[in-house]
């Protein structure tokens, strides 16, 4: 059981770490990123999401993949500064607030994306070989059965299984464990989908905001 002493000394900067992690993963970088290319408000169309797979329906590449970017390395670097000021124990932290950052940013009145970049790049920051664990499962899924969302959310299921009983970071397990219980739940509508079977496609053209709810819809998981 941890000393109580040090973990009073502790608490102050694992609330610091939790803030700035926080702050950092609330910058909806889809939002910033099309705006500032005169694309408008992102959240008007699509399915309205955040993330890279509504920028894409925008028809700029190159905007999508700076959205993936941006939202990786926002968990990326929050991770990987706690690390260095704090240690690990605040970088898994500021992980987490990264993570509550990007789904629940304070700037979009807690509407944030689901989550799935932030993941990788929170797993990227904490432990390299668990991301490219996660990467492969989902490469392998998504070409099997051309399914984002079916890719993501199993490879987020085996993350915390992954790091527990093959690379021995029981701290990072659990932290993604509670990292993977968000993502699903952020995921409802998707899996909703994939039970009656009108889960869009990886490749499928999108379809006009505000489709009819039974309609086939495009995958939106990198949010």
């Amino acid at each position: 059981m941890p000393d109580p002493i040090s973990w009073t000394h502790s608490l102050p900067y694992f609330l610091a770490a939790l803030v700035f992690g926080y702050l950092l993963g609330s910058i909806p970088f889809g939002l910033v990123i099309t705006r500032l290319a005169g694309q408008g408000d992102i959240r008007k169309i699509g399915s309205g999401n955040i993330g890279t797979t509504n920028v894409l329906r925008t028809g700029k590449k190159h905007l999508a993949a700076l959205t993936l970017l941006g939202d990786m390395l926002k968990g990326t670097v929050a991770v990987l500064i706690a690390a260095r000021l704090g240690g690990p124990d605040t970088a898994v932290i500021a992980g987490l607030g990264a993570f509550l950052g990007h789904l629940f940013p304070v700037w979009l009145r807690f509407r944030g994306g689901k989550g799935v970049a932030t993941y990788l790049g929170i797993l990227l920051g904490l432990y390299w070989p668990a991301a490219l664990a996660f990467a492969g499962v989902w490469i392998a899924l998504a070409v099997a059965f051309r399914f984002s969302s079916l890719s993501a959310l199993v490879a987020s299921l085996a993350t915390p299984v992954l790091l527990y009983a093959v690379f021995g970071r029981v701290q990072m397990a659990e932290m993604m464990a509670l990292l993977t219980l968000m993502l699903w739940a952020k995921h409802h509508e998707n899996i909703a989908r994939l039970i009656k079977g009108t889960e869009g496609r990886i490749g499928q053209t999108a379809r006009p905001a505000a489709p009819d709810a039974d309609a086939p819809r495009p995958p939106e998981t990198d949010g």
